[in-house]
């Protein structure tokens, strides 16, 4: 898993709440169980003008020019702001996978569902709650300034706007540990991996019918 450490980037406002996973990566999408390739289809019902399929040429298809990720100012972003409530819906870990795969690192938003909240953190995403006052700053100042960027410090646990304010986010501290040292659950697992070659070797000496062939 790749880690987060400190981000300075490009921000995109979705000004929506209550975005499911559904609407985040379509059903249609899930057939594959590999962790790339999903960008192209980020936001698909809401990004292009006609219906898609995996396998189509994605370049060939029309888009809506008034979904917030088309518009040329928002093209890199890495940081995604949202409302209430973001990622509720289905489980489909192809949800976080499909927003970073499209780019973004980090989402700024009051609320989140837990089973994405979840995921999001297992995949190296970095979901970041901050009260409703400051979204609508942030928003309000996303939508002011072309080009404007947040920096983003997951050990000092804050959002740094580009005029300086520092605003402080809570985060549980193991997950805090393991996004900064990018581990995932197989991660975690391999940092014991003298003791448990130990265990295997002293449970074929106690029971060695459990190994026989």
């Amino acid at each position: 898993m790749q880690k987060f450490e400190k981000l300075t980037g490009l921000v995109m406002p979705l000004d929506r709440g209550n975005v499911d996973t559904d609407a985040i990566i379509a059903k249609q999408y899930l057939k594959s169980i590999h962790r790339t390739g999903f960008g192209p289809n980020l936001f698909d019902d809401w990004r292009y003008l006609d219906p898609g399929e995996p396998g189509m040429d994605h370049s060939q298809r029309r888009i809506n020019p008034d979904f917030v990720l088309n518009q040329p100012r928002y093209q890199g972003a890495q940081v995604m702001l949202a409302r209430d409530n973001f990622g509720c819906g289905s489980s489909r870990e192809h949800a976080p996978w499909s927003l970073m795969d499209y780019g973004f690192r980090a989402i700024i938003a009051p609320s989140y569902a837990d089973i994405f909240y979840n995921n999001s953190i297992k995949n190296g995403l970095l979901p970041i709650v901050l009260d409703s006052a400051a979204m609508d700053q942030l928003f309000r100042e996303t939508e002011e300034t072309p080009g404007y960027r947040l920096t983003v410090d997951l050990a000092a646990q804050t959002v740094t706007t580009p005029a300086g304010k520092v605003l402080k986010f809570e985060i549980d501290a193991f997950r805090k540990h393991c996004l900064l040292n990018g581990l995932d659950e197989i991660g975690l697992t391999l940092q014991h991996v003298d003791e448990i070659k130990t265990f295997e070797a002293r449970r074929r000496k106690e029971a060695p019918w459990l190994f026989a062939k």
